[in-house]
This record gives structure tokens, C-alpha cells and sequence, in this order.
């Protein structure tokens, strides 16, 4: 019997979950760019490793916005990283799940590192199959697929959508199988349309986690199929390095579905780690996305207005910065006399609100510039610290009048918000080793 399929709200829109099992542990499942809750039953062999998964855990399956049973996204704007992780409290907080393993596949991965590295206090672990921190190759990331072939082969997977004949590289010792073929061609029409498919796989190639990796301070398992062409070993490989404590396991086998070739002993590593006696340990750490905020020329300005009303002005300074932060769920974490610092769970949301308080209080003739950076912060009580504020400082520093200058960790997270950057080129930042490159977001 297949489990009931619920709805949770995300602002105006619905996404679509199920709940199997009762144990002792939550696990959220993440799945890559496709699925379809309803759908994935019909299959035996990955029905087999979810009703594993439920033996020893209470099991949360969903659909993020855009495929399978949830409401659909317009591809002119589709999700950032941030707003699907929504998509995972949304769920959890509809099946009162406080605390979750957050288990990602593939793409699915970029989701789950991101939500336990913003939301350390919601993620007891985190388990990433096949997974990946960039999917376009760098100088220094070997592994990914060169940018001159990213059209050829967003291409090739297009016109293979929907046919079956992608179970050829996703799933070779399935290959042969006409049944199979048939069912996942069905899986993947029924996931996500064509078209729609293409515009989502092509916003991935725009993400990069690897800023994050060093972030993640919860309990972490990295499986990865030895001979996996899609997303081969090196990403698994990777991110075992650059996460601190993983644990990494590089399993025989060509298959990049989880739910392809040896099942039984991927659950076995998963059912391992998770009821395992390692605890999980609460960390005064947490990814945050810093906002700086400075008014220009506050000395001047305050002469030239006088005490009363330059203390008016920064009362409607503080006043408004609040009303900014509440919309954009930004936490206030202190003024500075002519500024405010505050940290954001999402660098799209951050910046927003940046936009937001230089647009007001020009409206009040005050010029504001404003800097973010995306990197660790160090929770002390109700304030922040660590190198991560420090550098946002420094980027602040480096903004202009009426300016929003943010870090290149933070362009890269926000990659398909729509947000357009210009390039500021490469700064040293005072106290900061090595050179950054800076972006100013254009209006």
C-alpha cells in the first residue's frame, strides 16, 4: 500500500510529500531535479529502497515546486537554492518534524548541504548520494564538465527526455531492461516536461557549493558508485575532503540511480551511520548569509542636520531596517550607531533587503551602502563573530554610495533568482588574506 500524499504551503504555493514509517528517527529524502511521489511506487527496486529506508525511520518524501505532484514554477523565474530549501521546512514543520536526517541525491545533494549548513538546528545528519558541489569543471574543480560542452550536453539529455533512453548513462546495468526503460520514460514525463527539464539542469550548472562544504558541522556520509559517468567519483571524492569529519564510502558499481544495482548494501551504510552510536553534536557554527549597512557621510550629514533631527533620522533609520528584516526574514543582530549587521539564512533574501533600505532612506536624502558575503558565522549569544563578518565588513567598505556590493561566494549561491550583478573585479580586503572578487548588484 502506497502512502497518502499531503500538501504543505509555501507562500502561494503547495508541495506535495508523503510519510512512511514510524522510528525512532525523521529522515527527509531529497531527491535529484525530478520525481514524482506519486509515481516512484510503481517502480519495484526504488519502492524497495524507500520501505528500507521506513523500516528504521519515519520517512518524509516530497516534490520540490516545479515537478511531480507540486504546484509548478514559471521557467522565467524558477527557485533559487534558498527558496527550494524552503520547500524542506515546509514539509517538516507540516509533519512536525523538528529535527531530520536530510539524505540527498545528486543535484537533491546541493539542497541538503545548503539546509544543513543554514540549519544545523534542524539537521541531526546528513547523507548525500552520487552527489556534487559544482557541476561545471574550474581550474581547481577537475571533475565537472567543461564549460564549452555544458550547451551540447544540456542538449543531448533534452532530446533524450522522456523516451527512456537516459537509463543508458544513469542506469547501464538496467540498460537492457525493456520494462525499466519504459517505466522511468514514464517517471520522467510525468517528473517534469521537457522543456522545463532542460531550463532546471541548466541552472545547476550555475550553482557552486563549495564555499559551504567547510560550513557543515553536522554528522555527514558520502556514498558514491566507483564507476559513475554522470556524476562521477571525483564530486564524491571532493566532498569528502572539504567537509569536515565526512565520512566517505565508494561503492562497486556504474550506477548513478540509488535505486540501480546493489541496493540493499547502500541502505546498509545509510541505516549504519544513521542508528549508529556517534552523536550528533550541536554546533555554535552555522552558514549565514552577513549583511553590513552603513549611512555615507554620517559625520557630515549629522552636523548638517542638527542633534534633533539627525536622532530622528537614525530612529527612522532603525525603524525601517527592522520593517525590511521582518519581510525578508533577516535576524537583526545589532546597530552600529549609523549602520546595522544582520545575517540571512538565504543570500537572495539578503540582498533584497539591502536593495530595500538604500531605495527608503533615499527617500529621507540619506545615501546608504551595504555589504554581504555568504560564509560561517560563530554564534556568541545574540551576536556574531569569526572571519565570515569580517569579510563582510570589508566588502561594505568597498561600496559606494547608494551601493550593494556582495562577494563572489554570494553571486554564486544565487544563481536563477534573476538578480544581475556587475563586476567590481578583484579587491584586497583589509585584514583578509588573498583577493576577492566583488560584484555590485545592478538595479
Amino acid at each position: 500500500m502506497h502512502p497518502d500524499t499531503r500538501y504543505a504551503k509555501v507562500g502561494d504555493n503547495y508541495v506535495g510529500y508523503q510519510v512512511i514509517g514510524d522510528g525512532p528517527l525523521d529522515v527527509v529524502f531529497i531527491p535529484a531535479w525530478n520525481s514524482n511521489v506519486d509515481v516512484m511506487w510503481e517502480e519495484p527496486s526504488l519502492a524497495h529502497f524507500l520501505r528500507r529506508l521506513a523500516s528504521f525511520a519515519r520517512l518524509i518524501c516530497f516534490d520540490k515546486r516545479g515537478t511531480g505532484i507540486s504546484d509548478p514554477v514559471p521557467l522565467a523565474a524558477l527557485p533559487t537554492l534558498e527558496q527550494w530549501i524552503d520547500d524542506v521546512r515546509a514539509v517538516m514543520d507540516a509533519t512536525g518534524s523538528q529535527r531530520a536526517a536530510v539524505l540527498g541525491h545528486a543535484e537533491g545533494g546541493m539542497m541538503a548541504m545548503l539546509f544543513a549548513a543554514s540549519h544545523p538546528q534542524r539537521a541531526s545528519a546528513l547523507v548525500l548520494m552520487e552527489a556534487l558541489a559544482r557541476l561545471r569543471r574550474d581550474v581547481d574543480y577537475p571533475c565537472g564538465i567543461p564549460s564549452d560542452r555544458v550547451a551540447m550536453f544540456l542538449q543531448h539529455y533534452e532530446e533524450r527526455w522522456g523516451t527512456g533512453a537516459n537509463v543508458d548513462q544513469i542506469a547501464p546495468s538496467l540498460a537492457g531492461d525493456a520494462r525499466f526503460r519504459q517505466w522511468y520514460a514514464r517517471y520522467e514525463r510525468l517528473g517534469i516536461g521537457r522543456r522545463a527539464s532542460t531550463a532546471m539542469y541548466a541552472t545547476t550548472f550555475e550553482y557552486d557549493l563549495r564555499p559551504v562544504l567547510p560550513t557543515i558541522r553536522v554528522p555527514t556520509l558520502i556514498l558514491h558508485r566507483r564507476g559513475n559517468l554522470h556524476i562521477r567519483a571525483g564530486h564524491g571524492q571532493y566532498l569528502a575532503a572539504h567537509i569536515p569529519g565526512a565520512k566517505y564510502v565508494e561503492l562497486p558499481g556504474d550506477d548513478h540511480l540509488f535505486y540501480a544495482g546493489d541496493v540493499d548494501r547502500l541502505v546498509d551504510e545509510i541505516e549504519e551511520f544513521l542508528t549508529g552510536t556517534r552523536p550528533a553534536a550541536e554546533s555554535d557554527r552555522v552558514f549565514a548569509t552577513i549583511l553590513f549597512t552603513d549611512i555615507v557621510r554620517s559625520t557630515e550629514r549629522a552636523a548638517e542636520l542638527g542633534d534633533r533631527r539627525w536622532r530622528e533620522t537614525l530612529e527612522e533609520h532603525d525603524a525601517l531596517v527592522r520593517r525590511a528584516l521582518d519581510r525578508h526574514r533577516g535576524r537583526l543582530v545589532r546597530t552600529t550607531g549609523d549602520g546595522a549587521l544582520a545575517t540571512f539564512d538565504g543570500p537572495a533574501r539578503a540582498i533584497r533587503c539591502a536593495e530595500v533600505i538604500t531605495r527608503d532612506m533615499r527617500g529621507f536624502g540619506i545615501a546608504i551602502r551595504a555589504g554581504l558575503h555568504a560564509g560561517e558565522v560563530e554564534q556568541r549569544g545574540d551576536d556574531v563573530g569569526g572571519i565570515g563578518v569580517h569579510i563582510a565588513a570589508r566588502v561594505m567598505d568597498a561600496a559606494g554610495p547608494g551601493e550593494v556590493v556582495v562577494s563572489s561566494t554570494v553571486k554564486d549561491l544565487v544563481a536563477g533568482s534573476g538578480l544581475v550583478f556587475a563586476e567590481r573585479g578583484a579587491h584586497v580586503l583589509r585584514g583578509v588574506p588573498g583577493e576577492w572578487r566583488l560584484y555590485t548588484v545592478q538595479h
